[in-house]
C-alpha cells in the first residue's frame, strides 16, 4: 500500500474520520514512504496512542510543536471555509442577475423528508491476506477503506495457509487482528492477535476463534447456495423463485437439500447474482460496441458468486471440482481456494483428461449402498465416466477402476452434498497438493426429496 491511490484514499478516511487514529498513523506512514516528513508527522501527531503503540515509543515532537500543528490546522480549515463562503456569495449573485424574476431561485421546503437509503451492513466478515504481502494490517485497513458503508460491524483479517500456490480453506488458518466498530459511529477498536504481525504481545484470540469458526460455516453454506442458484440459471435459462425450485427430486435435483441458515440467506445471494448477471450482460453489450475499457472495468468490480461479508474480490467464481491424476487427489475449488481435498481412486490412462460438468446426481446408484458404485455417484457430461463411491476401498489411491473416479464412502457423500448439479469438473495431471486435510465437522445437507433412479441399471465404467 504504497501508491498516490492508497494516499487518497487514506486522506479521504481521516477526512470522514478525523477521530481515527489507525487511520492517521498507515496515512502518516504512507507520507513517510513517499519522503514526506512534515506531513508524516503531522500525521503520527494525530495517531495519538496508536503510534505510541506500533512504535513503541512517544513522537518526538514536543507539546508545544503540537499545538502550533493544530492551530496551523485550525487556520487552514477557517481558509476554506471562507473560500466557500466567497464561492456561495458569487453563486448567489449570478443566481440574482440572470433568472427570470418569475422563477423562484430556491424551491420550498418538502413537507415529509426524503427517504434514507439503508446500507445492508453485514455483522461479520473476513478479509484474507496472502502469505506474499509485507504489511497485513495496511492491506486490511486498505480493504475496510474500499468497502466503504459496506464494511461490517466486526471484521476479522486472518491469513490462510497456502501450498503450491493454492489457499487451503481447511489448513492451518492464523488470525491476525480483528477490527470493531459501532453502527453509526467513526470509532474503531483494534485487537491483535499475532505476535509477528504487531511485534507485541497479542491478545487471546479464543472468541475470534469462535466466531471464525461460525463464520466459515456460514460461508459454505453461501457457496454451495451460490453456485446452485447459478448452475440453476445456467441449466433453466432462469431464476429461481424460492429455495425449493432448487431442492427437487431426481432428476431436477440441483442441491440434495438444505442446511441451517440457507433458506434465510437465499432472497440476499438471488438478489447479488442478478445483479452481477446484469452487469456481464452491460459488459458484452458495451465490449459489442468496442468499449473494451468498461468491459475491463466490469470485470474487476463484478463477481459471479457473491459473498458473506468477505472483502476479497478474488472470491469470483462458482465451486468447481479439480481432479489430479498425478496425486490421486480430487478437490473442490473456489478461485484458488481449495475448500476439500480428498483421495481418490483412478484408472491411469483409461481415465481421460479435459474439462466435463456433473450432468446427473443418483443416490443409492443401482437401488444400493454398498455395491460398487457406493451409496452416491456423479455422472460426467452425460457420459460412461462418473464420480462415485466404491465397495472396494484398498482401491482408493491407485489406478484400478477402468476411467471412473473412486471415492471412500464420507468422501462421496460430503461431495455429492456440497457441489450442486452442472458443476464443472476438470481433470488435469499434476496441479494439486498431495496433502489432504478434512475439517472436523463434513458438509452435510439434510435431503427433502427423492434422490434415487430405480428404473436404469447404471453401467459406469467402474
Amino acid at each position: 500500500m504504497d501508491s498516490p491511490e492508497d494516499i487518497f484514499y487514506l486522506k479521504q478516511f481521516v477526512k470522514q474520520h478525523p477521530d481515527n487514529q489507525m487511520g492517521w498513523y498507515l496515512l502518516g506512514k504512507q507520507y513517510k514512504l513517499a519522503g514526506k516528513e512534515g506531513k508524516a508527522n503531522y500525521c503520527f501527531l494525530q495517531a495519538g496512542e496508536v503510534y505510541d503503540a506500533f512504535e513503541h515509543e512517544s513522537h518526538p515532537l514536543s507539546e508545544n510543536q503540537l499545538q502550533l500543528l493544530k492551530d496551523w490546522d485550525l487556520q487552514q480549515k477557517k481558509k476554506r471555509r471562507a473560500r466557500k463562503l466567497g464561492a456561495l456569495a458569487l453563486l448567489f449573485l449570478l443566481v440574482a442577475v440572470f433568472a427570470p424574476a418569475s422563477t423562484s431561485v430556491f424551491k420550498e421546503r418538502p413537507e415529509q423528508p426524503e427517504p434514507i437509503a439503508l446500507v445492508e451492513v453485514n455483522p461479520i466478515g473476513v478479509v484474507f491476506i496472502p502469505r506474499k504481502e509485507r504489511n497485513p494490517v495496511g492491506s486490511a485497513w486498505n480493504s475496510l477503506i474500499a468497502a466503504g458503508k459496506q464494511a461490517p460491524l466486526h471484521t476479522i483479517a486472518a491469513r490462510l495457509e497456502e501450498d503450491e500456490g493454492w489457499r487451503k480453506w481447511t489448513g492451518n488458518t492464523r488470525l491476525l487482528m480483528s477490527v470493531e466498530k459501532e453502527n453509526g459511529s467513526s470509532k474503531l477498536d483494534v485487537t491483535m492477535y499475532d505476535r509477528l504481525t504487531c511485534e507485541c504481545e497479542p491478545s487471546e484470540a479464543s472468541s475470534a476463534a469462535a466466531q471464525y469458526k461460525e463464520w466459515s460455516r456460514q460461508q459454505e453454506t453461501h457457496w454451495t447456495l451460490a453456485s446452485g442458484i447459478y448452475q440453476y440459471e445456467k441449466k433453466y435459462k432462469k431464476w429461481p423463485e424460492q429455495l425449493d425450485d432448487l431442492i427437487q427430486s431426481y432428476p431436477n435435483n440441483v442441491l440434495s437439500g438444505e442446511r441451517s441458515g440457507m433458506r434465510s440467506m437465499f432472497p440476499a445471494v438471488l438478489r447479488k447474482l442478478k445483479v452481477a448477471q446484469a452487469q456481464k450482460n452491460r459488459s458484452i453489450q458495451e465490449q459489442a460496441a468496442g468499449n473494451q475499457q468498461q468491459e475491463e472495468s466490469d470485470k474487476r468490480t463484478s463477481p459471479i458468486v457473491g459473498t458473506n461479508g468477505i472483502l476479497d474480490k478474488q472470491w469470483s467464481q462458482p465451486l468447481e471440482v479439480v481432479v489430479d491424476k498425478a496425486s490421486y487427489r480430487l478437490a473442490v475449488i473456489q478461485g484458488d481456494i481449495i475448500v476439500r481435498s480428498y483421495k481418490v481412486g483412478l484408472g491411469g490412462d483409461a481415465t481421460p483428461e479435459g474439462s466435463f460438468y456433473i450432468s446427473e446426481k443418483v443416490r443409492n446408484p443401482n437401488g444400493r449402498d454398498d455395491g460398487n458404485f457406493g451409496s452416491r455417484g456423479m455422472t460426467l457430461s452425460n457420459t460412461l465416466y462418473a464420480i462415485h463411491g466404491t465397495d472396494e476401498p484398498g482401491s482408493i489411491g491407485k489406478d484400478e477402476s477402468l476411467g471412473c473416479i473412486r471415492m471412500g464412502k464420507a468422501d462421496v457423500e460430503e461431495l455429492f452434498d456440497m457441489v450442486p448439479l452442472g458443476t464443472v469438473v476438470k481433470i488435469k495431471n499434476g496441479t494439486l497438493p498431495s496433502k489432504v486435510q478434512q475439517p472436523a465437522e463434513r458438509f452435510q445437507l439434510e435431503p427433502l426429496q427423492n434422490e434415487t433412479n430405480p428404473l436404469k441399471i447404471y453401467k459406469w465404467l467402474t
